[in-house]
């Protein structure tokens, strides 16, 4: 069962922390809903099971859920967000994957510890996991010990010139890394890096080995993705792109 974890945008959407980028002239609720409506079909379409969070209006940044949790397997790790707007979010999220995912392990970063899921990227047993401004050492060491009970290696990298790591790489079904180099801080600590032309390129969600998700507003790469195999599926999410949010914030995958 491929089951996607998604929570609706807050009526106050304009109103999410922003901290790499001009502060958008405006964000439509509207047209973000709508754009998120359409982002759910393609997974609908390719057979993903849908559990919606509840939305929260005084949440700006709710719909950004993969800030709220990260998953490795059967294992959720219920986040502590970096900035103290996003803090009530994991709430409601780990009440509902308790809820309608009964056979999830949960554990959570505690004390002093800040996470955002946003800065964790797992390629195979590797996890990369960004120190910047929003995930600290305490965070990270709080996870080294979680996922290295479940067999995985964690490698901290620097974040200084995005909002989260997959701000600024993410990887291909092959476990290759691509990125948009103006803003990856050091591409050699990747076994294998493919930069890509395009900022709005550097996030894909894996469909398939076969099959990746990513933004419209990237034509250059997903042709090049294309061209090395790959079918591409593109969703215009304008919007939430305007607030540094891709098409890997808006949902986590459980597989």
């Amino acid at each position: 069962m491929k089951t996607l974890l998604v929570r609706p945008p807050s009526s106050r959407l304009a109103e999410g922390q922003i901290t790499h980028i001009a502060k958008p002239a405006s964000v439509s609720y509207t047209a973000a809903l709508a754009q998120w409506q359409a982002y759910l079909d393609i997974f609908r379409a390719e057979g993903w099971a849908v559990v919606q969070v509840p939305v929260a209006d005084d949440c700006p940044d709710c719909v950004f859920v993969e800030d709220a949790v990260v998953m490795f397997g059967d294992v959720a790790v219920i986040t502590a967000p970096g900035t103290p707007s996003r803090a009530a979010e994991p709430v409601a999220v780990e009440a509902a994957i308790r809820a309608r995912l009964p056979h999830i392990r949960v554990h959570s970063i505690t004390g002093d510890g800040t996470l955002d899921g946003g800065d964790v990227l797992k390629v195979g047993k590797d996890v990369y996991v960004g120190l910047g401004g929003r995930t600290n050492g305490e965070g990270i060491k709080q996870l080294r010990r979680i996922v290295h009970a479940e067999g995985y290696t964690l490698h901290a990298v620097p974040v200084t010139k995005a909002l989260h790591l997959k701000s600024a790489v993410t990887a291909l079904p092959d476990g290759t890394v691509i990125g948009y180099l103006p803003i990856v801080d050091n591409p050699h600590i990747f076994p294998r890096f493919m930069p890509i032309p395009e900022e709005h390129g550097v996030a894909v969600v894996v469909l398939s080995d076969e099959h990746v998700l990513m933004s419209s507003d990237a034509p250059e790469t997903a042709a090049l993705l294309r061209r090395m195999g790959y079918t591409v599926t593109t969703a215009g999410i304008s919007e939430f792109e305007a607030l540094e949010g891709c098409v890997t914030c808006l949902s986590v995958r459980v597989r």
